[in-house]
């Protein structure tokens, strides 16, 4: 069974941070039920608190990059660093006049054995979204690899989230994320190990210069921590 990397749950848009602007954003989330015992070293997840620093950088029109820092803590390890991330994205230039808005990123990064059972990991995730009047559609298909450790020998694993939201007004939107990851692709895993996560969720547009998004998430397998909640804090800044 795979550990959940329930660090920064998000579907990502396609638009990138503004050249010469960094976002800094705070992933928090809190697994209310979870894993209870240690599982292939891996800590419990139950009363898991993740905190994770993401600090993006628009460098021109179609390049930024983003870095992260994740941490956890619990009443049996108190407060520890997971590990880190760096993700390059491209944006395709909107001149292109493509129907829908296109990015991708690349992803790699470091996580500490006791946290998940691939140490060094590569992703690659094309990001396709579109907006239909007071819709917003995202949808994040996923390819990945674990570099080094235990998930080696499963080689190239799918995941894939999207997201639905409404323009309720101008400043609320609400919808919901899903969020799944179904294994290799040489042989997806049995049904009750895939991770399947539904999260009600609500976004507020009270500034372009702040992100604001918060949900609950409900597990639908039994691979999949049954229920937490998480908020995404972020703010632009001109630098």
């Amino acid at each position: 069974m795979l550990a959940q990397n329930n660090y920064e749950i998000q579907v990502y848009p396609y638009e990138l941070v503004a050249p010469g602007h960094t976002m800094i954003e705070l992933h928090s989330n809190f697994t209310i039920q979870g894993t209870k015992q240690i599982i292939d070293g891996q800590y419990p997840t139950e009363h898991q608190l993740h905190e994770t620093i993401e600090i993006t950088h628009g460098f021109n029109d179609w390049f930024e990059c983003g870095f992260y820092i994740f941490t956890s803590a619990q009443s049996q390890t108190r407060w520890q660093w997971v590990g880190d991330h760096i993700r390059p994205r491209f944006h395709m230039p909107d001149s292109w006049k493509w129907p829908v808005g296109v990015s991708i990123l690349s992803e790699i990064g470091y996580e500490r054995r006791q946290y998940s059972t691939a140490l060094w990991n590569w992703e690659i995730r094309p990001i396709v979204d579109k907006q239909l009047g007071h819709w917003h559609l995202s949808f994040n298909p996923a390819v990945d690899r674990a570099l080094q450790g235990p998930d080696t020998k499963r080689g190239f694993e799918f995941s894939a989230d999207f997201k639905i939201g409404y323009d309720i007004t101008k400043v609320v939107n609400a919808g919901f994320e899903y969020h799944g990851s179904l294994g290799p692709f040489n042989q997806f895993d049995p049904l009750h190990d895939e991770q399947h996560q539904l999260i009600p969720c609500v976004d507020l547009n009270v500034s372009p210069r702040w992100e604001i998004n918060f949900g609950v998430g409900v597990g639908m397998t039994a691979g999949t921590d049954h229920l937490l909640v998480k908020m995404i804090l972020g703010y632009r800044f001109d630098f």
